[in-house]
Protein backbone atom coordinates (compact mmCIF):
# COMPACT_ATOMS: atom_id res chain seq x y z
CA UNK A 1 0.00 0.00 0.00
CA UNK A 2 1.50 3.32 -1.09
CA UNK A 3 0.95 6.54 0.85
CA UNK A 4 0.72 10.16 -0.29
CA UNK A 5 0.35 12.79 2.40
CA UNK A 6 -1.17 16.22 1.79
CA UNK A 7 1.28 18.22 3.88
CA UNK A 8 0.56 21.87 4.63
CA UNK A 9 3.22 22.10 7.33
CA UNK A 10 0.55 22.62 10.00
CA UNK A 11 -0.28 20.66 13.13
CA UNK A 12 -3.01 18.44 11.71
CA UNK A 13 -1.23 17.24 8.57
CA UNK A 14 2.00 16.65 10.52
CA UNK A 15 0.30 14.57 13.21
CA UNK A 16 -1.70 12.69 10.55
CA UNK A 17 1.60 11.88 8.84
CA UNK A 18 3.18 10.67 12.08
CA UNK A 19 0.16 8.56 13.04
CA UNK A 20 0.07 6.93 9.62
CA UNK A 21 3.79 6.13 9.83
CA UNK A 22 3.16 4.09 12.95
CA UNK A 23 1.69 1.38 10.71
CA UNK A 24 2.53 2.15 7.08
CA UNK A 25 5.09 3.82 4.83
CA UNK A 26 4.60 7.15 3.08
CA UNK A 27 6.05 7.48 -0.41
CA UNK A 28 5.41 11.14 -1.16
CA UNK A 29 4.43 14.43 0.49
CA UNK A 30 2.60 17.04 -1.59
CA UNK A 31 2.37 20.72 -0.69
CA UNK A 32 0.28 23.17 -2.72
CA UNK A 33 1.08 26.81 -3.45
CA UNK A 34 -2.05 28.70 -4.49
CA UNK A 35 -0.80 32.16 -3.53
CA UNK A 36 -1.95 31.92 0.08
CA UNK A 37 -0.51 34.49 2.48
CA UNK A 38 1.52 31.87 4.32
CA UNK A 39 2.71 29.96 1.24
CA UNK A 40 6.43 30.55 1.85
CA UNK A 41 6.14 29.59 5.53
CA UNK A 42 4.03 26.52 4.71
CA UNK A 43 6.49 25.36 2.05
CA UNK A 44 9.49 25.78 4.36
CA UNK A 45 7.67 24.00 7.19
CA UNK A 46 6.61 21.15 4.90
CA UNK A 47 10.10 20.75 3.50
CA UNK A 48 11.58 20.52 7.00
CA UNK A 49 8.93 18.05 8.16
CA UNK A 50 9.29 15.85 5.07
CA UNK A 51 13.07 15.86 5.52
CA UNK A 52 12.67 15.05 9.23
CA UNK A 53 10.65 11.94 8.34
CA UNK A 54 12.74 11.15 5.23
CA UNK A 55 9.81 11.45 2.81
CA UNK A 56 10.19 12.72 -0.80
CA UNK A 57 8.51 16.10 -1.12
CA UNK A 58 7.03 18.07 -4.00
CA UNK A 59 5.58 21.58 -4.13
CA UNK A 60 2.84 22.05 -6.73
CA UNK A 61 1.97 25.62 -7.82
CA UNK A 62 -1.72 26.27 -8.56
CA UNK A 63 -1.81 29.87 -9.86
CA UNK A 64 -5.29 29.47 -11.34
CA UNK A 65 -6.71 28.78 -7.87
CA UNK A 66 -5.28 32.08 -6.67
CA UNK A 67 -7.02 33.79 -9.59
CA UNK A 68 -10.36 32.13 -8.81
CA UNK A 69 -10.68 33.01 -5.13
CA UNK A 70 -11.45 36.19 -3.23
CA UNK A 71 -10.56 34.55 0.06
CA UNK A 72 -8.71 36.62 2.64
CA UNK A 73 -6.15 33.79 2.66
CA UNK A 74 -5.11 35.05 -0.79
CA UNK A 75 -6.47 38.59 -1.14
CA UNK A 76 -4.17 40.84 0.89
CA UNK A 77 -6.68 43.71 0.71
CA UNK A 78 -9.11 41.66 2.82
CA UNK A 79 -8.71 41.53 6.59
CA UNK A 80 -8.24 38.14 8.17
CA UNK A 81 -10.83 37.34 10.85
CA UNK A 82 -9.60 37.21 14.43
CA UNK A 83 -11.42 34.83 16.75
CA UNK A 84 -10.93 34.93 20.51
CA UNK A 85 -10.18 31.84 22.56
CA UNK A 86 -13.58 32.22 24.21
CA UNK A 87 -15.31 32.30 20.78
CA UNK A 88 -13.94 29.11 19.26
CA UNK A 89 -17.03 27.10 20.18
CA UNK A 90 -19.52 29.75 19.03
CA UNK A 91 -20.70 28.42 15.69
CA UNK A 92 -22.06 31.76 14.50
CA UNK A 93 -18.62 33.35 14.96
CA UNK A 94 -16.67 30.46 13.48
CA UNK A 95 -19.01 30.11 10.48
CA UNK A 96 -18.45 33.76 9.65
CA UNK A 97 -14.69 33.30 10.07
CA UNK A 98 -14.76 30.24 7.81
CA UNK A 99 -16.62 32.12 5.07
CA UNK A 100 -13.89 34.78 4.95
CA UNK A 101 -11.07 32.25 4.46
CA UNK A 102 -12.98 29.78 2.28
CA UNK A 103 -11.12 28.71 -0.90
CA UNK A 104 -13.39 27.14 -3.57
CA UNK A 105 -13.08 23.35 -3.67
CA UNK A 106 -9.56 23.51 -2.27
CA UNK A 107 -9.47 20.16 -0.48
CA UNK A 108 -11.38 18.44 -3.28
CA UNK A 109 -8.86 19.75 -5.80
CA UNK A 110 -5.89 18.70 -3.68
CA UNK A 111 -7.24 15.16 -3.30
CA UNK A 112 -7.95 14.80 -7.00
CA UNK A 113 -4.41 15.92 -7.86
CA UNK A 114 -3.00 13.49 -5.29
CA UNK A 115 -5.12 10.72 -6.83
CA UNK A 116 -3.27 11.23 -10.13
CA UNK A 117 0.01 10.54 -8.32
CA UNK A 118 -1.65 7.61 -6.55
CA UNK A 119 -2.64 6.04 -9.86
CA UNK A 120 1.02 5.99 -10.87
CA UNK A 121 2.30 4.35 -7.69
CA UNK A 122 1.83 0.90 -9.22
CA UNK A 123 -0.17 -0.36 -6.24
CA UNK A 124 -3.22 0.68 -4.20
CA UNK A 125 -2.58 3.98 -2.47
CA UNK A 126 -3.88 6.06 0.41
CA UNK A 127 -4.13 9.84 0.32
CA UNK A 128 -3.46 10.96 3.90
CA UNK A 129 -5.17 14.13 5.10
CA UNK A 130 -5.08 16.05 8.36
CA UNK A 131 -8.74 16.72 9.04
CA UNK A 132 -10.18 17.17 12.53
CA UNK A 133 -13.54 16.89 14.24
CA UNK A 134 -13.39 20.41 15.65
CA UNK A 135 -13.12 22.31 12.37
CA UNK A 136 -15.41 19.93 10.50
CA UNK A 137 -18.27 21.76 12.22
CA UNK A 138 -17.66 24.85 10.06
CA UNK A 139 -15.51 23.46 7.22
CA UNK A 140 -17.55 20.65 5.60
CA UNK A 141 -14.52 19.61 3.52
CA UNK A 142 -12.89 18.51 6.80
CA UNK A 143 -15.64 16.04 7.58
CA UNK A 144 -15.97 12.26 7.53
CA UNK A 145 -18.86 12.68 5.10
CA UNK A 146 -16.55 14.47 2.69
CA UNK A 147 -13.97 11.67 2.92
CA UNK A 148 -16.70 9.12 2.17
CA UNK A 149 -17.88 11.18 -0.81
CA UNK A 150 -14.36 11.46 -2.23
CA UNK A 151 -13.80 7.73 -1.83
CA UNK A 152 -17.00 7.04 -3.74
CA UNK A 153 -15.80 9.42 -6.44
CA UNK A 154 -12.44 7.66 -6.73
CA UNK A 155 -14.14 4.32 -7.43
CA UNK A 156 -15.19 5.92 -10.72
CA UNK A 157 -12.27 8.25 -11.49
CA UNK A 158 -9.33 5.93 -10.76
CA UNK A 159 -8.59 2.46 -12.10
CA UNK A 160 -6.30 1.42 -9.27
CA UNK A 161 -7.59 1.56 -5.72
CA UNK A 162 -7.04 5.10 -4.43
CA UNK A 163 -8.55 5.96 -1.03
CA UNK A 164 -8.59 8.95 1.29
CA UNK A 165 -7.76 8.37 4.95
CA UNK A 166 -7.44 10.81 7.82
CA UNK A 167 -5.94 9.46 11.07
CA UNK A 168 -6.93 12.68 12.85
CA UNK A 169 -10.51 13.08 11.59
CA UNK A 170 -12.16 11.90 14.82
CA UNK A 171 -9.93 14.02 17.05
CA UNK A 172 -10.21 17.54 18.46
CA UNK A 173 -7.23 19.90 18.25
CA UNK A 174 -6.37 19.16 21.88
CA UNK A 175 -6.37 15.44 21.16
CA UNK A 176 -4.23 16.01 18.06
CA UNK A 177 -1.68 17.96 20.12
CA UNK A 178 -1.72 15.14 22.67
CA UNK A 179 -0.88 12.66 19.91
CA UNK A 180 1.80 15.01 18.59
CA UNK A 181 3.43 15.15 22.00
CA UNK A 182 3.27 11.36 22.30
CA UNK A 183 4.81 10.92 18.85
CA UNK A 184 7.39 13.66 19.49
CA UNK A 185 6.64 15.49 16.25
CA UNK A 186 8.93 18.48 15.53
CA UNK A 187 6.61 21.21 16.84
CA UNK A 188 9.36 23.75 16.15
CA UNK A 189 8.87 23.21 12.40
CA UNK A 190 5.10 23.47 12.09
CA UNK A 191 3.30 26.50 10.65
CA UNK A 192 -0.38 26.75 11.65
CA UNK A 193 -1.04 30.41 10.90
CA UNK A 194 -2.90 32.26 8.17
CA UNK A 195 -0.20 34.96 8.22
CA UNK A 196 3.44 34.84 7.11
CA UNK A 197 5.48 36.45 9.86
CA UNK A 198 8.52 35.54 11.89
CA UNK A 199 6.36 33.67 14.42
CA UNK A 200 2.74 32.51 14.53
CA UNK A 201 0.49 35.56 14.88
CA UNK A 202 -1.57 34.06 17.72
CA UNK A 203 -4.69 35.96 16.61
CA UNK A 204 -6.17 34.17 13.61
CA UNK A 205 -8.57 31.27 14.17
CA UNK A 206 -5.98 28.68 13.18
CA UNK A 207 -3.51 30.05 15.72
CA UNK A 208 -6.13 30.31 18.45
CA UNK A 209 -7.17 26.68 18.02
CA UNK A 210 -3.55 25.55 18.23
CA UNK A 211 -2.91 27.77 21.24
CA UNK A 212 -5.96 26.45 23.11
CA UNK A 213 -4.96 22.87 22.32
CA UNK A 214 -1.44 23.46 23.66
CA UNK A 215 -2.81 25.00 26.88
CA UNK A 216 -5.13 21.99 27.27
CA UNK A 217 -2.06 19.75 27.18
CA UNK A 218 -0.05 21.90 29.63
CA UNK A 219 2.40 22.73 26.85
CA UNK A 220 2.84 26.38 27.78
CA UNK A 221 6.52 26.26 26.85
CA UNK A 222 5.53 25.58 23.24
CA UNK A 223 3.10 28.51 23.30
CA UNK A 224 5.97 30.77 24.31
CA UNK A 225 8.23 29.28 21.67
CA UNK A 226 5.84 29.38 18.71
CA UNK A 227 3.76 32.56 19.15
CA UNK A 228 4.42 36.28 19.36
CA UNK A 229 4.41 37.77 22.88
CA UNK A 230 2.64 34.93 24.63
Amino acid sequence: MAGIVLLSGGLDSTVALALYLERYAINLALTFDYGQRANEKEIIASQKIAEYYDIPHRVLPLPFLQEQTHSALVNLSENLPNVGLDELDLQGVTRESASVVWVPNRNGLFMNIAAVFGENMGEPSNIITGFNREEAATFPDNSLEFIDAMNRCFTYSTQKKVSVVSPTSNLTKAEIVNEGLRLKIPFEYIWSCYESKEKLCGLCESCQRLKRALFCNNAQELVGQLFYDQ
